[in-house]
């Protein structure tokens, strides 16, 4: 199936993509601002950022724009504050 903005399942899953990706924003932001992530959770964000990578590597295979491209983005602000928390502890 490709993706397709006029099709409302295509306009679906875009939108699910950029919510969920864009979730990650505002804490990502606080995380390098504070240097602060003792209230997170290590492995809750390890597993995520493994979950994630699993998932753009399905949307690669599948030559899926949409899977590819949120799950890019989303492993870079999921990943970014996973790196703020193995460095700021």
């Amino acid at each position: 199936m490709s993706f397709a903005l006029s099709n409302l399942t295509g306009v679906i899953g875009f939108l699910a993509g950029c919510l969920t990706t864009i979730a990650f924003l505002p804490q990502a932001i606080k995380a390098w601002r504070t240097r602060s992530t003792g209230d997170l959770s290590l492995g809750m964000f390890l597993t995520f950022c493994l979950g994630v990578i699993c998932w753009l590597v399905y949307g690669l295979a599948l030559g899926e724009l949409p899977l590819i491209l949120a799950n890019a983005a989303t492993l870079v602000l999921a990943g970014s504050i996973l790196l703020c928390k193995l460095i700021y502890r």
